[in-house]
């Protein structure tokens, strides 16, 4: 599962860890990233989604049909 949000569109950012002494080695900062089961009442159907906290919350603000339209416009498949 690639670490990234299907409506948020979120992806992992890159930096560096820097230690005591100062020396530089790259990391990874992953988005909090959740498999979340919704129904789907126009097709009658469960959907998983692949969203992170914020995609999470959007869901539950704008619901889950303006979501599945706004992931499709982007061409994800649902």
């Amino acid at each position: 599962m690639s670490a990234h949000c299907q409506l948020t569109g979120r992806r992992p950012g890159f930096g560096n860890t820097i230690s005591h002494s100062h020396r530089r080695t790259s990391r990874r900062f992953d988005p909090n990233i959740q498999r979340k089961r919704y129904w789907l009442p126009s097709e009658g159907r469960y959907v998983r989604l692949t969203l992170s906290a914020k995609g999470v919350k959007t869901v539950d603000m704008i619901g889950i049909e303006a979501a599945v339209t706004r992931i499709r416009a982007r061409g994800e498949k649902v």
